[in-house]
C-alpha cells in the first residue's frame, strides 16, 4: 500500500479533513484567501493528518469521530504555520520546489499568515467539547518544543559542538513532537486505553525521529526532487546524523578538524563539498541508515499491541515508507 492507496482507504474521512482545513481558513479578505489557496495547492504528503486518521482507526476498531477529523486537520494547519515561520527564520526562497510566501510577499506576510493558520488550528481543537483542554495542552507543549528546538539548534550551530544527544533532542523537538501530538490526540479522540495512548506516542516519536534522520541523509545524497541543494545543512552549520557518524568513525583528531571547518563555513563555503565527501568516505551515511532503521523498527514494534487491521498495516507501511522515500 502506497501513500495514494492509504488516502483512498481513508476515503470520506480523508475528504472530511481536507474540507475541514479549507473551511477553517476561509476569510472575507481576498488576498488572504488567495494566499491560503496557494499554500494548499502545494501541501505535500500531509503525513500528520494521515497518521492521525490511521491511529484513530487503529485505536477504535475502524471508526473515526468528528473530534478525530478536527484534530487531524489541526495537525496540518499547525504544521504549515510552523513552515511559514521557518521560511522567515531560514530566509528560504523555495519549499517543495515552489517559491515560498516569504519570497513572493515578504517576511511580514509569511509570519502573519502563519499566525492565522496557527490560530485556526487552535480553534479547531477548542471546537471539541470532551477532551479539548487535554489536547490543547499537548499542542501547547509541541509549540514550546518547536521553539526550544530551534533555539537549541541555533545555539549549537554557533558553537559547533552538537553531539548525538543534542541532535536527537533537536529533531524530537522540531519534528517528532508534532508527530506525537497528531497520534496521541487521535488516540484520545478514540477513547483509547492508557496502554494504547502510550503505544501511539512511542510509535509517533520513533517515526518522527526516523523521518528527520532520513531528511538529513537526503541532504548528502538527495536529488533535485528534495527541493534544496546538496549540503544545505552544512552551510547552515547543522551537524546531523550522517556527519556525527562519520566523525565518530574518523577519530577525535579528524573530528576536531571537521568541527572547526563547520564553525568557519560561513566565511569558507567551499568547505561544504569537502565535508560532504568526508561523510561519504567515512561511513557516515551507513551509520545514519543504521540509526534510521533502528527507529523504524521501534515504531513498528510499538504497534504490536494493536489488533490486526488495515489501519495498523498502513501505519507499518508509513514507517517503512519513511526509510525508503527519496524526497
Amino acid at each position: 500500500m502506497d501513500i495514494k492507496a492509504i488516502k483512498e482507504y481513508l476515503g470520506v474521512d480523508w475528504l472530511a479533513v481536507q474540507n475541514q482545513i479549507s473551511s477553517s481558513l476561509k476569510s472575507d479578505i481576498g488576498l488572504l484567501n488567495a494566499t491560503n489557496d496557494s499554500i494548499l495547492a502545494h501541501s505535500g504528503k500531509q503525513l500528520r493528518p494521515m497518521l492521525a486518521l490511521l491511529m484513530a482507526k487503529a485505536c477504535s476498531g475502524g471508526s473515526v469521530s468528528d473530534a478525530a477529523i478536527k484534530y487531524a486537520a489541526a495537525s496540518e494547519l499547525l504544521h504549515n504555520a510552523t513552515l511559514l515561520h521557518d521560511d522567515v527564520a531560514d530566509d528560504s526562497d523555495k519549499r517543495r520546489g515552489v517559491p515560498t510566501i516569504m519570497s513572493l510577499m515578504g517576511p511580514a506576510v509569511s509570519v502573519l499568515v502563519g499566525d492565522y493558520w496557527l490560530v485556526k488550528a487552535m480553534e479547531l481543537i477548542l471546537d471539541v467539547s470532551d477532551d479539548s483542554a487535554k489536547v490543547m495542552r499537548i499542542y501547547a507543549k509541541t509549540l514550546s518544543d518547536l521553539a526550544e528546538g530551534e533555539m537549541l539548534q541555533l545555539q549549537k550551530a554557533q558553537k559547533g559542538d552538537t553531539d548525538e544527544r543534542d541532535y536527537l533532542r533537536i529533531i524530537y523537538n522540531k519534528t517528532a513532537s508534532l508527530f506525537e501530538a497528531s497520534c496521541v490526540s487521535a488516540a484520545i479522540s478514540a477513547d483509547a486505553s492508557e496502554e494504547m495512548v502510550k503505544a501511539a506516542k512511542d510509535y509517533a516519536v520513533a517515526l518522527g525521529i526516523a523521518f528527520q534522520i532520513k531528511d538529513d541523509i537526503l541532504d548528502y545524497v538527495g536529488t533535485d526532487a528534495v527541493g534544496k541543494p546538496l549540503g544545505a545543512d552544512i552551510l547552515e552549520q547543522k551537524i546531523t546524523m550522517p556527519l556525527l557518524g562519520a566523525m565518530a568513525n574518523a577519530g577525535s583528531q579528524k573530528e576536531q578538524e571537521v568541527r572547526t571547518k563547520i564553525y568557519d563555513i560561513v566565511s569558507h563555503p567551499e568547505y561544504r563539498d569537502e565535508i560532504v565527501q568526508f561523510v561519504k568516505d567515512n561511513g557516515g551515511l551507513e551509520y545514519a541508515v543504521s540509526r534510521l532503521n533502528s527507529y523504524v523498527e521501534s515504531a513498528v514494534g510499538a504497534l504490536n499491541m494493536f489488533p490486526a487491521s488495515v489501519a495498523k498495516d498502513s501505519l507499518v507501511e508509513l514507517a517503512h515508507f519513511t526509510a525508503d522515500r527519496v524526497m
